[in-house]
């Protein structure tokens, strides 16, 4: 049988083909994106690049977050947000603190090597050098690592207030190592460090962590 169409619908078709670009999930099109800037970095990300993994045009991706930089944003939003292999916040358990630390670094291990995604963390090592037009996002990036520092030494300090950590331990000291040892881990697993060596490294630092019980 052959669908004649009249002119009203050639009219509503031409004003369907002009109007708004198809809808698309935003956690499906921003999880593309999120392992773009993970495996390439900001600076190595073009626009191409993402909309290419997104399988969204870049008009499309202007228009649904504003600008490349915005995009990078919500993708660390979303890359926070992700499920851990052992759920919750060990940071706020009711346990102490080197169970905390313990807990917070395995997962980490698991995430940073997990097969699913590009190795490592995506915030830890996430633009350390960018080009001068950049610098905002640098700083913004910095400011999530310090706000992990930051965490870590109100876990350590809480720990000193419940009697499981040494009252002469240095809280802002303990937190940059356990930062570094994070770093460390991420740039391991991006070299192709497994699991298993990022558990022993995690040993080591718990080990040294230790030290400070009361």
């Amino acid at each position: 049988m052959v669908i004649v169409k009249n002119n009203d619908d050639e009219q509503n078709n031409g004003q369907k083909k002009r109007g708004r670009p198809p809808a698309f999930d935003r956690e499906t099109v921003l999880s593309a994106a999120r392992d773009v800037f993970w495996q390439h970095g900001y600076d190595g990300s073009s626009i191409a690049d993402l909309t290419a993994s997104m399988g969204i045009t870049p008009q499309s991706l202007y228009a649904a977050f504003r600008s490349k930089a915005e995009l990078y944003r919500e993708a660390l939003a979303q890359y926070r947000r992700m499920p851990r292999p052992e759920p919750g916040n060990p940071f706020q358990a009711e346990i102490d603190t080197v169970t905390a630390f313990e807990r917070f670094l395995n997962n980490s291990a698991a995430i940073f090597t997990a097969a699913d995604h590009p190795k490592g963390c995506m915030i830890s090592t996430a633009v350390l050098n960018c080009a001068a037009e950049n610098e905002d996002i640098a700083e913004y990036v910095s400011s999530l690592r310090a706000q992990t520092l930051d965490i870590f030494a109100a876990r350590i300090e809480r720990g000193i207030k419940e009697g499981d950590i040494r009252k002469d331990a240095n809280a802002r000291s303990l937190a940059r190592f356990m930062g570094a040892i994070v770093q460390g881990m991420s740039v391991q697993a991006r070299d192709g460090a497994t699991a298993s060596e990022l558990g022993e490294m995690t040993s080591h630092a718990i080990h040294e962590l230790r030290r400070y019980t009361a």
